[in-house]
């Protein structure tokens, strides 16, 4: 029986995916649960499994072309099977877009590749002598120090892909954001890529819907920088500032459920766990996953999760339970030198912590003036749930709390 294969919802904000790579080409023989098409979300980049076993009989969208959700990407049919009804339905759909990032489609798209029968392609270059290469694959090079120049690309029309670049230098971590330069003196377009899209819009619906209101408070960072200092030299890992601010932000929330809280029109709905959402910058947007039941977990635990799903997102392999469901979030930019600011609420969530750089300064302790480590947190609410003396007991208790983090082993 012919199955028609559509472009999955990959996320709750995803509306469209671009086709990355086709791992079967039309005539091929596909087994079900094999992994047909990587496709890019507004989140990450997902491998689609074929639903049922058959021959690749139609490709629609061809790689680096994007199609909305519910659109006909391919059919999957018996040899001599009428599929007249899906090429039908999907003449629309077969239209390719250029998108950020992507190069043009091939115009004949019957003979896109197999990634399992492909032969290397020398890497092709664009007619100003740029190296055509993916988004995430330059990011990759970046990280490992991979010269895309020495490399040959296995994409469409040459362009070189993240499994490349893999091929090439071995596994390790990639955890550098590298940003595209411009000429002196001139200017470019640049597309919005599927996460900024989802970004631009989200944004405004917040700003737009939620009436925002700030909260910062100062806190004392001594206390905190004694803390891990002592927790690096009895455990194996290196615990960050971001892993303890998880850990007190999960047991400040657990006491106040007013800001642990999402707005409903007639009602606010609370929640008895904390799953914690930190924002990851990518260059080509913010993702934010998420750790899930804080309150429960030691400050190692949350280490080594967040470890992992910070390289799942700059990798842009989260699954759609690791960035979504989060109950409160928090931005930090204090590596940047950032001081102070105020972060966008992260909808349908009730708040977001902003958290700065953590300063020396002269500071005054019992009368005297001393040299400290201090830094600012803003908390931004939704005021619709939130009112201003919530807000307040919540960050005062939050402060209390970084300023005594040996609380949070009792």
């Amino acid at each position: 029986m012919a199955t028609q294969v559509a472009m999955p919802k990959l996320s709750d904000t995803m509306t469209e995916g671009v086709i990355l790579k086709w791992r079967f080409k039309e005539g091929d023989n596909v087994k079900q649960g094999e992994t047909l098409v990587e496709i890019e979300s507004d989140k990450a980049d997902m491998e689609l499994e074929a639903y049922d076993s058959g021959i690749l009989r139609k490709i629609f969208v061809p790689e680096g072309g994007k199609a909305a959700i519910g659109t006909p990407i391919a059919v999957i049919a018996e040899a001599n099977e009428d599929i007249s009804k899906f090429l039908s339905q999907a003449t629309l759909a077969s239209i390719p877009s250029k998108v950020e990032g992507h190069l043009p489609p091939d115009p004949n798209p019957a003979i896109a590749m197999s990634s399992t029968k492909l032969a290397s392609i020398p890497a092709a270059s664009s007619g100003d002598g740029k190296i055509k290469a993916s988004p995430l694959a330059r990011r990759i090079a970046a990280d490992r120090s991979v010269d895309l120049q020495s490399m040959t690309g296995t994409g469409p029309n040459g362009r070189i892909i993240k499994t490349d670049v893999e091929s090439a230098s071995g596994p390790g971590p990639h955890l550098a954001t590298t940003f595209s330069a411009i000429a002196p003196g001139t200017t470019k377009d640049v597309p919005l890529s599927p996460i900024r899209k989802t970004i631009a819009i989200r944004m405004v619906q917040s700003k737009q819907q939620i009436p925002h209101f700030y909260v910062t408070i100062e806190a004392d960072m001594d206390p905190a920088i004694s803390f891990r200092d002592q927790l690096n030299t009895v455990g194996e890992s290196k615990i960050s500032f971001t892993d303890i601010l998880v850990k007190v932000c999960a047991t400040t929330l657990m006491r106040h459920p007013s800001v642990n809280a999402t707005f409903q029109e007639d009602s606010m709905k609370q929640f008895g766990f904390a799953h914690i959402a930190v924002a990851v910058a990518l260059e080509d947007g913010l993702v934010t996953p998420v750790l899930r039941n804080c309150e429960q977990k030691g400050i190692a635990r949350i280490n080594s999760e967040l470890r992992g799903l910070v390289e799942r997102a700059r990798n842009r392999k989260l699954k759609p339970d690791e960035y979504q469901g989060g109950t409160f979030t928090i931005s930090n930019l204090g590596m940047f030198g950032v001081e102070v600011f105020s972060a966008i609420v992260n909808p349908p969530e009730g708040a977001i912590l902003a958290v700065g750089a953590i300063v020396e300064k002269p500071v005054v302790k019992h009368g005297h003036i001393v040299i400290g480590h201090t830094m600012k947190l803003t908390l931004s609410s939704d005021h619709r749930i939130i009112d201003g003396a919530i807000a307040a007991r919540f960050m005062q208790d939050l402060q209390n709390t970084l300023q005594n983090p040996v609380t949070l082993l009792l």
